[in-house]
């Protein structure tokens, strides 16, 4: 289920990217992007239709993000710090023997 929405979330990413790209630049901002489409998208009814599209795109792009935010919280089980055990400290490393005191060479 989160594969098909996140592949769903990413079509309608790159498609509202190319819409937005489509759009004709009113403020020129930067100076790019102006009038770059000549006669390919002209008119009012162009402009009208992208900028729905725009929305539609947005729209769509909204609600995929709300659905893989609310999968992806029901495929994980809430936790808390206090349901998890505590943990215990190593234990001491243990003292070692004291060394066996040398004995005194026997004369023979």
């Amino acid at each position: 289920m989160t594969t098909i929405l996140l592949i769903i979330h990413l079509l309608i990413a790159l498609a509202l990217v190319g819409v937005i790209l489509l759009q004709r630049s009113e403020g020129g901002a930067l100076g790019i992007g102006g009038g770059g489409l000549g006669g390919l998208m002209t008119g009012r009814s162009s402009a009208n239709l992208l900028t729905r599209t725009t929305a539609v795109l947005a729209a769509g792009f909204i609600a995929t993000s709300l659905s893989l935010a609310i999968v992806a919280s029901y495929s994980r089980a809430p936790s808390s710090i206090l349901d998890q055990p505590v943990p215990t400290a190593p234990a001491p490393p243990a003292t070692p023997a004291p060394p066996a005191e040398p004995s005194a060479p026997v004369a023979d």
